[in-house]
């Protein structure tokens, strides 16, 4: 049940018909676990707090540098040196002290990974590398659960969802094979720059897609690539197509480093 408190904060939310109380009620039993606390997850965080999500698990292991106030908005210079996570934990508890958080200041890897997105109804991946976001699309994969993933440089933006709940694909990996890539074809905000509010756009539609999936409203976009482009103010989209051969969802996945 919904207290008075959260009648009040949230009315022009329970005032959307596709919302109303059952969903703010959903909101409030849902568990997000947001990786990366950088740009999106600035976003992600800031949104999905002030929504009413009742439990939100962040996992950063950086700590906060000048440079990142450009662009990650969900701190203050007096968080500067301090670990993401635990910071952005505190900043969302102070927005909204009725949801509950908690910090993962380790690097999320392996069985701690797998535990992680066990636990949660829908994962966001907002971390700012391959190895990350191929780990978490196959955890996700495991666990059968939904992905929100986010991806943000120079200019440039995307969004990609994916709902692995009947355990089958396209995923991340179908989009993008992994391969080996040498130091020189990795690019990040720190090679190759970013424009702040185009991380916001993206992590601001992360946040929103969440939401929708929670209270199963409208459309999410799964199977669905989306590709921002800030210079010219323009979204291109495409679906994502299953692919057959793929190491996580397809008919050949690599079971113990041997196929199947």
């Amino acid at each position: 049940m919904l207290s008075d408190v959260e009648f009040t904060r949230y009315s022009r939310q329970l005032m959307v018909a596709d919302i109303a109380e059952t969903g703010q009620q959903q909101l409030k039993n849902a568990q997000v676990l947001i990786i990366g606390a950088g740009g999106l997850g600035s976003a992600v965080g800031l949104y999905l707090a002030a929504a009413g999500v009742g439990k939100i698990v962040i996992a950063d292991n950086d700590e906060l540098e000048a440079s990142n106030l450009q662009r990650q908005v969900l701190y203050r210079n007096s968080d500067l040196g301090c670990n993401k996570a635990l910071a952005a934990c505190a900043q969302m508890t102070a927005l909204n002290s009725l949801n509950r958080y908690r910090a993962v200041t380790s690097q999320l890897t392996g069985i701690q990974l797998a535990l992680e997105v066990e636990q949660a109804d829908i994962v966001v991946d907002c971390s700012d590398n391959f190895a990350t976001r191929y780990a978490v699309n196959h955890a996700c994969f495991e666990a059968r659960k939904r992905l929100i993933s986010g991806a943000a440089i120079g200019w440039q933006g995307q969004l990609i969802a994916f709902d692995f709940g009947v355990g089958v694909g396209p995923c991340y990996q179908c989009l993008l094979p992994e391969m080996v890539q040498t130091h020189s074809d990795i690019q990040n905000c720190r090679s190759g720059g970013i424009v702040g509010p185009v991380v916001g756009v993206i992590g601001t539609m992360q946040a929103l897609a969440v939401i929708k999936a929670i209270v199963n409203a409208g459309k999410v976009g799964f199977k669905q690539f989306s590709q921002f482009d800030g210079l010219q103010g323009q979204w291109q989209q495409l679906e994502i197509n299953a692919d057959e051969n793929c190491t996580v969802c397809g008919d050949h996945k690599l079971v113990n480093g041997g196929a199947v």
